[in-house]
């Protein structure tokens, strides 16, 4: 009787003990993980260079394409700089930047403001804004976005950045004009492609910011060449068989990367930054388009 009772105890207390071992090992496995996407791969920049040959052929532009940089408690501007020189080391043409440059309310406006001077000191820099960057649809997320996207268009003139907002112009780079166009965020309802697109001359190529993808649907009946867009992260969260099922577009083809679309080129930057501070096979992503 006393040998069965010990032998129940150290059994009990084997599996016990394996039970604990092994509860132990999957949380210290989930919170490796955690800090993998937390500490590491949403700081591990990654640069792409990728070819856009237009279908009106000429001298080459680079063309550095940044966006979602959400400048915020999880997103430093130190690191947002460290950002801004691995594109600069590119030696890029233009620089296009495609909204989100906050994520909530932001305070420290100066300071953001001389770290994107960087950008605009070494080329002509163009921006579109964001659904975080103010709007109906930024007022109405818990009432810690804003209404105003005031204190964003400040930031950018101060920046000495050229916000094209339901607008246009022509730039000439290397000795080729091109038609830069820009358009309001879709989610903030203020996407007016009519407007930017008026009195356009569509004989030079045409590159059009816009931060979210699905409003190239909008806008396929106006003669634009290639559009630039971000939103998405990249979906942020990428998970083999699945894809990005948590990237925030209707469209979940266009997710990130380049895609042609007949004569048309669309790209879409994974962005600089990113929401709550993780990402997952998904590294945040500097852009040089080599534009022919």
């Amino acid at each position: 009787m006393i040998k069965r009772l010990r032998n129940y105890w150290i059994n009990r207390t084997t599996r016990r003990r394996f039970l604990l071992g092994t509860a132990g090992g999957g949380f210290g496995i989930m919170g490796a993980g955690y800090a993998y996407m937390r500490l590491w791969e949403s700081g591990w920049l990654e640069t792409t260079r990728r070819n856009v040959p237009l279908k009106q052929p000429g001298a080459t532009i680079k063309v550095l394409h940044l966006s979602d940089l959400h400048a915020s408690r999880v997103i430093s501007l130190a690191y947002l700089r460290r950002a801004f020189g691995v594109g600069l080391e590119m030696k890029p043409d233009l620089i296009c930047i495609t909204g989100d440059f906050i994520t909530w309310k932001y305070k420290q406006y100066d300071a953001y403001a001389k770290v994107l001077r960087a950008l605009s000191d070494h080329a002509p820099t163009f921006a579109c804004l964001g659904n975080h960057d103010g709007g109906s649809w930024a007022e109405g997320r818990m009432k810690i976005g804003t209404s105003s996207s005031q204190p964003v268009r400040d930031l950018l003139a101060n920046a000495n950045i050229r916000l094209l907002h339901n607008d246009h112009t022509v730039e000439t780079i290397n000795r080729r004009e091109i038609n830069l166009v820009g358009v309001g965020d879709l989610w903030n309802d203020e996407c007016n492609p009519n407007t930017a697109f008026a009195k356009l001359d569509d004989s030079r190529p045409t590159v059009l910011l816009s931060h979210n993808p699905d409003s190239k649907d909008l806008m396929r009946n106006h003669p634009w060449d290639l559009m630039l867009c971000g939103h998405t992260h990249g979906g942020q969260v990428f998970l083999p068989g699945l894809g990005a099922p948590l990237a925030p577009v209707k469209d979940k083809r266009y997710v990130r990367g380049l895609h042609q679309l007949g004569d048309r080129w669309l790209h879409i930057s994974k962005g600089v930054g990113n929401l709550h501070g993780v990402r997952l096979n998904c590294r945040p992503e500097v852009s040089l388009l080599n534009v022919s």
